[in-house]
């Protein structure tokens, strides 16, 4: 009798098991079903300007780039580990005055439209007509959603140059997720308040690639290069700056889709969270002296706060010929 109850039991812990086992999997695909359902629907009050532009038709590329960014940031200090860092200086400057004028083009586009369409600073909604202004702010923003796919090449050159002290949580996070999120912003709300943080961000861009561009001239210019601690401070305020304007938004009811103002706040307020660790951990945490002269992504003699000699890289080894692996 107590073997059978032991079996009975045990029969019955197991039927329990499969029913809670298809049950969770039901759960997956109902989930699965309903997600896929929301994005056709979605589809459906998407911009029908920007379907046809280049790798606007599906999330799939930018996911695809941004999946391969993330395997570089494995794959890439492995390849790197025995291997000599690149010097790369040539490079760095042709790269970063390319961003300048790409952020200074769509700093132009984006404040000469918004002029000449009449854009409110307080209050714009999204107008999907195909007005000459208003396809041109789209066409400035798909630049600057162009451009975050760009700036993955910071974090190549950095692991390129075995910068990997500066691959931060912060780079890192701030890289990858700015490029999906303006896929979703252009494909849905490609103007209105959408052009005031990219402007905003955009002429940010110019003063600190600018900065990287001259960093990476060497010494002789890095030593006029006080500013750099400035350029996070103005970060900082520019996102203080966004979560206000997004604020006043919602609190006067602007006609604008209260999901992305709601979006652009959270996503504002993780980073002033990092910008701030980043400026106590450089410039108040440590000394002056060690931070005043670091560049970002630019090339420096000093690196998060330690001096190296001439001819020595990052894991202390010095490299064939007293130099770096040149491009």
């Amino acid at each position: 009798m107590e073997l059978h109850e032991r079996k009975g039991m045990a029969q019955l812990r197991m039927l329990s098991y499969n029913h809670l086992r298809t049950s969770d999997m039901d759960t997956v695909i109902h989930f699965m079903n309903d997600s896929a359902e929301f994005y056709k629907w979605s589809l459906t009050i998407a911009d029908k300007r920007v379907e046809k532009w280049p790798l606007m038709s599906s999330p799939l590329p930018t996911i695809g780039i941004s999946a391969l960014y993330l395997l570089f940031l494995w794959l890439g200090p492995l390849y790197m580990r025995n291997r000599e860092p690149f010097q790369l200086r040539k490079t760095l400057i042709v790269y970063n005055f390319s961003m300048v004028l790409l952020n200074f083009y769509i700093l132009k586009e984006l404040l000469l439209g918004s002029i000449a369409a009449g854009y409110s600073y307080l209050c714009q909604p999204v107008n999907y007509s195909n007005d000459v202004n208003e396809v041109r702010i789209a066409s400035a923003l798909w630049w600057y959603y162009i451009s975050k796919g760009v700036e993955f090449l910071d974090t190549v050159f950095f692991i390129m140059r075995k910068k990997f002290n500066q691959v931060s949580f912060l780079h890192v996070y701030h890289h990858c997720t700015m490029f999906i999120l303006w896929w979703i912003g252009i494909k849905w709300v490609p103007g209105g308040q959408s052009f005031f943080g990219a402007t905003i961000n955009s002429g940010i861009h110019v003063l600190m690639y600018g900065y990287y561009g001259l960093a990476a001239f060497g010494p002789k210019i890095q030593k006029y290069l006080w500013w750099k601690k400035y350029l996070t401070i103005i970060q900082m305020i520019q996102f203080h700056v966004t979560i206000g304007h997004a604020t006043h938004s919602l609190y006067t009811g602007c006609p604008f889709p209260a999901w992305m103002q709601w979006a652009l706040i959270g996503y504002a307020v993780t980073f002033i969270i990092l910008f701030a660790n980043f400026y106590y951990q450089t410039y108040r945490r440590q000394p002056r002296l060690k931070s005043a002269k670091s560049a970002v992504n630019g090339v420096s003699a000093q690196t998060n706060g330690t001096f190296k000699a001439p001819g020595v890289t990052e894991n202390g080894k010095k490299p064939k010929n007293g130099r770096a692996k040149s491009e």
